[in-house]
């Protein structure tokens, strides 16, 4: 991809909802503002999410009884982020099935 193709790309991410998961296991999902040559992206309207802590599974693995155990993540509103680009494993855009473009083909 040239770098005329990753510009155009990338401006078709613009205010798009993202999902972007980070070496220490945490998602981020806002809306994509933008991004810098060191791949940094910043977004905004975030909510980051974490796994529940060592300490909380064992507890709830206590409580349990034997019976398997469902934990949901924490999140919190952070507002304005950016995700250094060196800590992304993976980004995601969100889309519903109302936001797909639906093409025909004419025959």
């Amino acid at each position: 991809m040239d770098s005329t193709e990753a510009r155009q790309y990338l401006q078709g991410l613009l205010n798009k909802d993202l999902r972007i998961h980070t070496t220490d296991g945490r998602m981020f999902r806002g809306t994509f503002m933008c991004t810098d040559p060191d791949t940094n992206i910043v977004i905004s309207k975030t909510h980051e999410y974490r796994q529940p802590s060592a300490s909380q599974r064992a507890a709830a693995a206590q409580n349990s009884s034997g019976s398997s155990v469902t934990l949901d993540m924490t999140s919190r509103f952070l507002g304005l982020v950016v995700v250094p680009g060196e800590h992304i494993v993976k980004m995601e855009v969100e889309q519903f099935a109302s936001q797909m473009r639906h093409s025909t083909a004419i025959v």
